[in-house]
């Protein structure tokens, strides 16, 4: 797709649909339909409207009616009319399955699996894998995101739960926007965070300076983090996160914007000898049972590496006379940020 060029003028060009294309939504509150009509010079609302119901309009990636109210700063992407369009195929991809019956499935993501298809990237994704467990999984949703609720990063594990009918789907997704849905994390950070319990209030979008990355902006979609300091070793510690909002990226850019980079993550600031990955695991997911309404809480273990980081870093701390568990003693951080609401900086609630 093409970068986002706000000078851009279609004015030139015959057919604004003849190309990939993307626009950053300018006014809080417009319906997408309205939003396409204004910014695509010749598109009727109409057109609009039909474009979105085929697919050829979507909101930070994802599939939305026409009636959908954007909010300041998502990302609109448009895809030609002459796009071939791409479809994943089942692969015999082996998957951590935690739970399954009629309705959902539960799979233990491992690392260095890309959660769907891109341009590109055609294959060996979980998607692939989930036709080739599931093949009913096809017709729900659209052709590369079939029966997907939530996402994890390639290199971010743990727990994922997908939809194996357009009901459950419908469930699922009520629910993630109620935010009844619980996702928690275990991270390690680059030093311990001062207070060892909060949470960080702070609207994330896209970098400015870099459209790969997410960062805290004045005019981001509202974000919200709940940590707890879990562990604190000589200079890192393991803090449990629990997801208000689901932005892209969020654990990584809140504990960023705080001082405290995941060990591992070179994207957000931090890298490290002793795991060559953001140092993330989704270990608890727990939602409302699409059909019977009981709640479903599935858990996944440390994956290996993880293990292996905080064993070295436990082995670290006892050497240096520390106890890994007293989190209520932490270290002194000279000059420590304060957050609070302002123009280009976080809340942070005690």
């Amino acid at each position: 797709m093409t970068d986002y060029d706000e000078s851009l003028d279609f004015a030139t060009d015959p057919d604004p649909l003849s190309t990939s294309s993307e626009y950053l939504a300018d006014q809080e509150g417009e319906r997408l339909d309205q939003f396409l009509a204004r910014r695509l010079p010749g598109l009727s609302r109409t057109r609009a409207q039909r474009m979105i119901q085929d697919g050829m309009a979507r909101v930070d990636g994802a599939l939305e009616r026409p009636s959908y109210r954007l909010r300041f700063g998502e990302m609109v992407s448009v895809i030609p009319e002459t796009a071939p369009e791409m479809a994943a195929e089942p692969e015999a991809i082996p998957i951590d399955v935690r739970y399954e019956d009629a309705d959902v499935i539960v799979v233990n993501k491992q690392v260095g699996l890309t959660v769907h298809p891109t341009p590109g990237h055609s294959t060996g994704t979980l998607v692939n894998a989930l036709l080739a467990h599931c093949p009913d999984l096809a017709p729900i949703g659209d052709a590369i995101r079939p029966g997907l609720v939530h996402r994890l990063d390639r290199n971010t594990s743990g727990v994922m739960v997908v939809a194996k009918n357009m009901a459950a789907m419908d469930a699922l997704q009520e629910q993630t926007r109620a935010r009844t849905m619980e996702k928690r994390y275990y991270a390690v950070t680059a030093g311990v965070p001062d207070p060892a319990t909060g949470t960080i209030d702070a609207p994330i979008g896209r970098d400015p300076s870099d459209r790969r990355k997410q960062a805290i902006v004045e005019r981001g979609k509202a974000s919200r983090t709940e940590y707890w300091l879990r562990e604190r070793y000589r200079d890192a510690a393991l803090v449990e996160c629990r997801l208000i909002t689901g932005r892209t990226h969020q654990i990584r850019v809140h504990l960023s914007a705080m001082g405290h980079p995941l060990l591992g993550d070179e994207v957000y600031g931090s890298t490290s000898a002793l795991i060559d990955r953001q140092a993330l695991h989704a270990f608890k997911l727990g939602f409302d049972h699409p059909s019977s309404g009981e709640r479903v809480v599935v858990e996944a273990e440390l994956p290996d590496d993880m293990q292996g980081l905080l064993a070295a870093l436990r082995d670290e701390a006892v050497a240096h006379g520390l106890d890994v568990e007293d989190v209520d003693t932490v270290p002194a951080v000279p000059e420590a940020r304060k957050w609070r609401q302002s123009r280009h900086r976080a809340r942070h609630i005690r």
